[in-house]
């Protein structure tokens, strides 16, 4: 073996340690949730450009953005319509004492299945054509169009959307970050994308030395491995009932039905080729993973405004039965997110009895890998882990999915071009509906992420408190402290859920009037029987609190 060459040049691409970096000087770290006196003001502000292009002439839309009603492909954000309520600066005087953030990972491509799906797709419409099929007019791309996708991991967009979050995340949050030498413990998954989504929130978040600040624990993401940030791993009736069927048919019921009239449409734009209702939702499909992917899809504008609205609610319908609170696992399937969460606003130990979650019980009672004296909590999950959540905490709020008529006429196709949006929209029942708070578009896009503040003020501060009060405190009253959730930034209103909490303008609930409630949270969720136990499947539909029927 010839001998290795030796040489005295330097390592030029050497940049760690640093060296003759300069003066330095850090700043203070920033707090601007806790001081931000106009949270969403009505002000038009600068926007930088995005990198996508997601303003094509969409029929229907009248100003309005299809991108915003993608479902859980919709990229990420903040919904000006909110959840009902208002955004209200902290008073003078509060300070927010900790921040426990659960965040989806960014935009993907298309995961395994999906890829796989689309690829066959893609496959088929070469093949189409190789054997005389011709498209035209709208479709007239597909005769060259070539599929350009990857599968499962982030896309260029998507390290963006986890480095802007933590950019964001640093300015509301970033003065909850010890800044004495101590690193925070963060966690995620093994999974690629996971992963990748932390690094880049970390980076976005203390810079790219974040391994100073910052532990990241990769937790194992794989079939019979306990974790809260992949929970059905731990729970066999979420691998072994049939929940494809379940959720299956009212979601191909209602994809033939909304999207009947444009099939049609597209079909006769096509020779030797039948277009399919199947073929629609794969021209959808690819319109939202080649924007993210690509910057641009020329999928995107062959569907009318409603239509997009009609396909996030495919996802809706997804979501709510895989996840949601017409799931039998719903609730189970966040218990031990809502379980880690408790132990950590209380400061003390984690435990369940018996088996009743999915946590990792060795990482779990280790305060090295599971600390609860942090002020500053990061975990990053999948969509599906958001939404179970979100029912394991309660928030009945989102349990209000609906399905929709069994049946619906497709409008005629001598219709205009210019009257078919309101034509379908009066077709389809005025399905879906408009001010259901379960979106999956506005709970989990790409990027989704749940803040959950808790805040300690001098005083109790005034319910039906007005914006710009110097001092909306209760005169008379201790201090007190309040729990605050945002979901993509927006306020979720806990009084929306829980009797229990005061109606607020502001949304909050006191801390231990919370607590109270969360106490039967693990009892609620029904976490051995609803995993282990026998039960029916049933029909979708027939569960409406996230546990099986007869639990």
């Amino acid at each position: 073996m010839a001998p290795t060459p030796t040489t005295d040049e330097p390592d030029w691409f050497q940049t760690r340690p640093q060296s003759y970096q300069g003066y330095t000087a850090t700043g203070a770290p920033p707090f601007l949730a806790q001081y931000n006196p106009a949270p969403f003001g009505d002000a038009a502000t600068y926007t930088v450009n995005s990198p996508l292009e997601t303003s094509q002439p969409i029929r229907g839309a009248k100003d309005r953005n299809i991108f915003h009603h993608m479902g859980n492909l919709s990229p990420y954000y903040p919904r000006a319509d909110g959840f009902g309520v208002d955004e209200y600066s902290h008073p003078h005087g509060s300070n927010i004492t900790q921040m426990h953030l659960l965040h989806r990972h960014g935009s993907r491509y298309p995961t395994k299945d999906e890829s796989q799906g689309l690829a066959d797709w893609a496959d088929k419409i070469a093949n189409a054509t190789r054997h005389g099929a011709v498209f035209t007019d709208s479709l007239a791309f597909l005769n060259t169009w070539t599929y350009l996708l990857g599968a499962e991991v982030l896309t260029t967009r998507g390290r963006q959307d986890l480095f802007d979050s933590g950019v964001l995340n640093q300015f509301n949050y970033g003065h909850l970050a010890a800044n004495d030498g101590t690193k925070i413990v963060a966690r995620t998954t093994t999974q690629d994308r996971m992963l990748k989504s932390a690094e880049n929130f970390l980076s976005g978040f203390f810079g790219l030395d974040w391994p100073d600040r910052a532990n990241l624990l990769a937790m194992i993401e794989a079939p019979s491995f306990n974790t809260s940030l992949m929970s059905i791993y731990a729970c066999p009736n979420a691998i072994t009932k049939p929940f494809g069927d379940f959720v299956g048919a009212p979601m191909t019921a209602w994809k033939e039905q909304y999207l009947a009239h444009r099939t049609h449409k597209l079909d006769s734009l096509v020779r030797n080729y039948n277009w399919t209702t199947a073929d629609s939702f794969n021209a959808q499909s690819l319109c939202a993973y080649e924007t993210v992917a690509l910057g641009y899809s020329p999928f995107c504008a062959l569907f009318s405004y409603d239509e997009w609205e009609a396909f996030s609610y495919t996802y809706d319908i997804a979501f709510a039965g895989y996840a949601g609170f017409q799931c039998p696992l719903g609730r189970a399937s966040g218990i031990t997110w809502v379980e880690e969460f408790l132990a950590r606003v209380q400061h003390r130990d984690f435990s369940t009895p018996g088996s009743s979650s999915a946590a990792n019980l060795t990482l779990n009672e280790n305060p090295v890998t599971f600390p609860t004296n942090q002020s500053l909590y990061l975990d990053f999950a999948h969509d599906n882990i958001l939404i179970s959540v979100i029912t394991a905490f309660g928030l009945r709020q989102f349990a209000d999915l609906t399905l929709p008529p069994s049946s619906s006429s497709p409008p005629s196709s001598e219709e205009d071009e210019e009257n078919e949006a309101e034509s379908t929209k009066t077709k389809k029942h005025h399905f879906p509906p408009k001010d259901r708070n379960f979106q999956t578009s506005k709970l989990v896009p790409f990027g989704a992420r749940l803040n959950i503040e808790i805040i300690r003020s001098p005083h109790a501060v005034h319910p039906a408190r007005k914006h710009g009060d110097t001092h909306p405190y209760i005169p008379g009253t201790g201090e007190t402290e309040y729990v605050h959730f945002l979901m993509n930034q927006r306020t979720v209103p806990l009084h929306s859920s829980f009797a229990e909490c005061e109606e607020r303008r502001d949304g909050w609930c006191e801390l231990g009037t919370f607590l109270k409630v969360q106490k039967r949270s693990l009892e609620r969720a029904k976490y051995d029987f609803s995993c282990v136990g026998e039960w029916e499947l049933g029909r979708f539909g027939d569960v409406n609190d996230g546990v099986p029927l007869g639990s």
